[in-house]
């Protein structure tokens, strides 16, 4: 391999399916023209390529982020819901989170409160 080339990894997932493309590209090519470069809307057309958000190995990034020899770009997708709408909405609701999610029924939350 060239030493002014590099070779970097494209990372794409949903629940169903799971993608990872190999590229080799230029030093110095930004990461968004790594995901631009690549054919990933062939498996998902659903990519905004443009505007995706991208990041290294489940770090966000910048988009002058300097690449490095085997860096992954993992294209993220958006969120379903916002974490900070529905936190919102549970504690409108009068919920709590407990370990594992569900509802905190009132009998165990006064052993809870009780014990600590």
């Amino acid at each position: 391999m060239d030493t002014n080339t590099l070779h970097i990894e494209i990372a794409y997932a949903t629940p169903e399916q799971q993608i990872i493309l190999e590229q080799q590209v230029a030093e110095g090519t930004s990461p968004r023209d790594v995901v631009l470069a690549s054919d990933i809307e062939q498996y998902f057309p659903e990519i905004d390529k443009q505007s995706c958000d991208i990041g290294i190995f489940g770090k966000a990034i910048r988009p002058d982020q300097q690449l490095e020899n085997g860096d992954r770009i993992e294209i993220y997708r958006p969120l379903l819901a916002d974490p900070k709408e529905v936190r919102k909405r549970r504690a409108a609701e009068g919920l709590r989170m407990k370990k594992g999610g569900g509802k905190v029924d009132a009998a165990e939350e006064a052993e809870t409160d009780a014990a600590g």
